[in-house]
């Protein structure tokens, strides 16, 4: 069964301290009332919320506060950068056009944290146009 991710969606990423929310505007298509995101919904505080602290290596902010704290890890405030789609959408549910959101699907933080959908927001996969 696939399940489409829509508003509300519960997301983590692997670099963050706690879990975030999917933000999806209103669309054309719906799921239990509520819109379908797409491969697209990759925009950070738009769509991606912060996942409190980060805690990534890569981050510059977090190697700067390692540094003043003599190489002890200081994870920093969570500023996601997703600079690529969601992978892989729905290869058989399209939304203005673009492939929907699966509960699979996942996106990468240029920091190095991977994102993934912890809860997809609806529990069917019944779609209203």
């Amino acid at each position: 069964m696939v399940l489409l991710v829509t508003a509300t969606a519960m997301i983590k990423c692997s670099m963050g301290t706690t879990p975030g929310v999917l933000s999806v505007p209103p669309g054309p298509v719906l799921c239990e009332g509520k819109p379908v995101a797409t491969v697209q919904a990759v925009v950070p505080q738009l769509n991606i919320s912060p996942f409190g602290m980060c805690r990534s290596p890569n981050n510059p902010v977090v190697i700067q506060a390692t540094a003043l704290a003599n190489g002890v890890l200081t994870p920093m405030p969570c500023v996601p950068v997703t600079p690529a789609p969601w992978v892989p959408g729905s290869p058989t549910v399209l939304v203005a056009g673009l492939p929907a959101l699966t509960k699979s699907s996942k996106c990468l933080c240029t920091w190095g944290g991977n994102i993934e959908i912890s809860s997809p927001g609806q529990q069917s996969t019944q779609v209203a146009g």
